[in-house]
């Protein structure tokens, strides 16, 4: 039997507000407050809302039959929480149908599987314990920031105790294999994939409302044809998108909510089911080697990381960011921990991307920086401050090495100081004691007389 498994990424950068160079060392908050609520607040309104309300229906009309996961960055959670907590409700009525698994990934939607093993670990436990805390589910499938994946990931993946994994059907990487089958790593055996069917899901969320492409218009029942028609091997089809899809990038008018609305009847008809991504998985008794060794993300043709790090800019951003990680680990400063976090948010980066032609026109369409130049310059002077910030606790002359010895004496010094305290406390207690019991042995002595 066919299954059709449904994923659904929501993310949100905290965006940079216009920081120039002469408030470098004055101004240490970066955010754009008005933008951020702004776009949270419309896109809540457009396509959250009731997107999560259409599912609602869909879930318990076919008494939980028709099943659906989320991956929804740390950064993301954080703004809902903020601008539209009903989004939240949401999810959480979402989660206690049974029928919606919500994966891990980065917290900050970061790049930091690519250029830091330790924060990324650090990163993968943050979001998932964000996911228990507001949904009451442990993740146990993991979708990495833009579905990047390749052999040294997967190994770092399932050492985090993940034996699941969602990434891109990449062209270049199956060669004339099929994205309808579930894989396995290369190095890790027992880390199983799931690649996205690249063509059905952007036929979706792009094709959709396309009254030039050859296809239009896209009906359920002349989509679910199209899954029934694969070959019968072929036993998963994994629809991977963004949940911008329904009312921002397809517009309600478009008829996408109809759309969705029909496909689990048509689908059930020609008995195709529908499952999240750990139930496909776990049902998998036997899965196909598939080996990655260089990284492979969703973006554009090329299907590789360029997008993110394909320029000087992007090079020499991200190298300045992840310098300074190992002293970001040392301070206890929760104000640096957290710019940390928004500021290795992989949009960042993307905004940066000179790349041209197809590909170019959708890097400029989410920026909201008038060139690529302008991105980076301004994300410079942020993170110019913000490098400023460290090194006042942290000065250039004293190495990481012997920082870490240094802070090292500290703790222990403040562990002795605190058990100290503990044993002076517990004298101090008894002394107490025995000056109230002394008074009263004087009083029976003097009774006694």
């Amino acid at each position: 039997m066919k299954q059709i498994c449904f994923y659904f990424q929501i993310h949100q950068p905290f965006r940079l507000k216009r920081y120039r160079f002469f408030n470098i060392g004055r101004d240490h908050y970066y955010y754009d407050d008005f933008s951020n609520e702004d776009i949270m607040q419309r896109m809540a309104a457009e396509s959250f809302i009731p997107a999560n309300r259409m599912l609602f229906d869909l879930i318990n009309q076919y008494k939980g039959q028709f099943k659906v996961a989320f991956s929804i960055s740390g950064t993301a959670l954080e703004q809902l929480e903020i601008h539209a907590p009903e989004v939240i409700t949401g999810f959480r009525e979402l989660a206690e149908t049974g029928s919606v698994e919500f994966l891990a990934e980065t917290y900050a939607h970061s790049l930091a599987s690519l250029y830091d093993p330790i924060d990324f670990k650090h990163q993968v436990k943050l979001h998932s314990d964000k996911i228990e805390m507001l949904f009451g589910q442990k993740p146990t499938t993991f979708r990495n920031t833009e579905l990047i994946y390749s052999d040294d990931i997967g190994k770092a993946v399932y050492e985090l105790g993940y034996n699941k994994m969602i990434t891109e059907g990449a062209k270049h990487i199956l060669g004339w294999k099929s994205p309808n089958f579930i894989y396995k790593s290369a190095t890790e055996p027992k880390l199983k994939l799931l690649l996205k069917n690249s063509k059905l899901s952007d036929d979706m969320m792009f094709h959709f409302s396309n009254q030039n492409w050859s296809e239009f218009p896209l009906t359920a029942d002349k989509f679910i044809n199209w899954i029934d028609a694969t070959p019968k091997e072929e036993k998963v089809i994994n629809l991977f998108m963004n949940y911008e899809t329904f009312g921002s990038i397809q517009h309600a008018n478009t008829g996408i909510f109809d759309f969705m609305k029909a496909l689990p009847r048509f689908a059930f008809d020609k008995g195709i089911k529908f499952a999240t991504p750990s139930e496909v998985m776990n049902e998998c008794k036997d899965a196909t080697e598939m080996s990655v060794p260089f990284p492979i993300s969703w973006a554009d043709e090329e299907r590789d990381i360029s997008a993110w790090n394909g320029n000087t800019l992007q090079k020499e951003a991200l190298k300045t960011l992840y310098e300074i990680g190992e002293r970001l680990r040392m301070c206890n400063d929760r104000s640096l921990k957290q710019d940390w976090l928004y500021l290795q948010t992989s949009d960042h980066f993307y905004y940066m991307s000179t790349k041209h032609f197809s590909a170019g026109t959708t890097h400029s369409q989410y920026s909201p920086y008038p060139s690529p130049y302008d991105a980076f310059s301004n994300y410079m002077n942020v993170l110019s401050d913000f490098i400023g910030r460290v090194k006042a606790q942290f000065p250039d002359s004293v190495e990481n090495e012997e920082l870490n010895a240094l802070l090292l004496t500290i703790n222990n010094q403040a562990l002795e100081i605190k058990e100290l305290q503990s044993k002076l406390k517990v004298v101090m207690d008894k002394n107490e004691e025995m000056l109230v019991e002394s008074p009263k042995k004087t009083n029976k002595k003097k009774a006694k007389k």
